[in-house]
């Protein structure tokens, strides 16, 4: 006669492989929460020099990690942290393409790191524009088996381009349903494909269906070196360009502070919005930061229709910072002028 197995272990054995489960096993979900706050002396030199001046200019990220029950639980109850499906995560692009566009948008914010500190520090410099990233494809649009993630697109109908803006004006001055051929680089090598332009559900007006970014390089006689590993995006545009100028300019901004933000650098000198910014807030309030920067841009009225309750990136830090004990200060900041005037001014 068989001897049973006490029902009392096999419900242990089950409550263990769901514990183990629940902790172990990821799910498609994401959990967004504070990253780190990375002071960039450890990420910038300029001319081969250490800045070993008091302080610090800093940027700070938002911390990714694959959900399981347990952490998706554990996010539910946190204020600073956000769970998003995978789709949301990567957009339909695969972890390849996601990388790198992630890479795409950091070289991009070195490049225009290095421009606006130069124009500021009145140094001369070449900048040079070379196209477009794609970013990503639209699946409605005609390209969509012919251009990758990755290509730079060049020229459209043989024509060149000294912007993005001028890239995309000529673009959307056709008609929807126009054929364009496109120009592009691909591992070095140039290619033509052409399409018909669709219409852009962003604005209703013609276009090739994809997201781009600029493709541009600076050279100068200043050497301004970045070591930059397992951090991607374009948000730490603005602190690049501080600690960049600070050091050519050899100008002590800082004042012994620790200085930290976030922001897209636009090659204008505007700072751009940014995602995740209560979280940066959160990230630079534990590193102990006294100035914040954050961007103060500008909600349009188009953009309270398509996005109910929208606030700028400056309000969304004052709300985040009301719920933390610091004494940290939150300054909007508009260009990168603006960070610079603070900073001159508040010594």
């Amino acid at each position: 006669m068989k001897k049973k197995f006490p029902i009392k272990y096999v419900l242990l054995l089950i409550s263990a492989i769901f514990i183990v489960a629940c902790v172990l096993l990821p799910i498609p979900y994401y959990i967004q929460r504070p990253g780190s706050t990375v002071p960039l002396a450890e990420l910038v030199t300029v001319n081969d020099q250490v800045d070993d001046a008091p302080g610090s200019y800093a940027l700070t990220s938002v911390g990714v990690y694959q959900g399981t029950v347990l952490r998706v639980l554990q996010a539910k109850f946190d204020p600073f942290s956000d769970v998003i499906s995978e789709e949301e995560m990567f957009g339909g692009a695969t972890d390849e393409e996601y990388n790198q566009m992630q890479e795409y948008y950091m070289t991009s914010s070195q490049n225009s790191a290095i421009e606006q500190a130069l124009k500021l520090a009145d140094i001369p410099y070449h900048f040079e524009f070379k196209g477009v990233y794609v970013m990503h494809i639209d699946p409605s649009s005609d390209f969509i088996n012919k251009l990758a993630v990755g290509d730079t697109v060049i020229k459209v109908d043989g024509k060149q381009f000294e912007s993005s803006q001028e890239f995309m004006d000529y673009v959307q001055n056709k008609k929807v349903g126009d054929e364009v051929v496109i120009t592009y680089l691909r591992d070095n090598v140039e290619n033509e494909a052409s399409g018909k332009l669709i219409e852009l559900p962003s604005n209703q007006k013609a276009g090739i269906g994809i997201s781009l970014i600029d493709h541009t390089a600076i050279s100068s006689d200043e050497t301004i070196d970045f070591h930059v590993e397992n951090i991607g995006g374009p948000s730490a545009g603005l602190m690049f360009t501080l600690q960049i100028y600070d050091q050519l300019v050899e100008t002590d901004l800082r004042q012994g502070r620790k200085i930290a933000g976030t922001g897209t650098m636009n090659l204008d000198g505007t700072i751009g919005r940014i995602g995740g910014i209560d979280k940066k807030v959160a990230s630079a309030v534990q590193a102990e930061t006294e100035i914040f920067f954050a961007p103060d841009d500008p909600i349009t009225e188009e953009m309270k229709k398509d996005f109910p309750g929208i606030i700028s990136n400056y309000e969304e830090a004052k709300a985040a910072l009301e719920k933390l004990d610091s004494d940290m200060k939150i300054v909007p900041v508009k260009t990168v002028q603006d960070a610079v005037d603070y900073l001159v001014n508040n010594k």
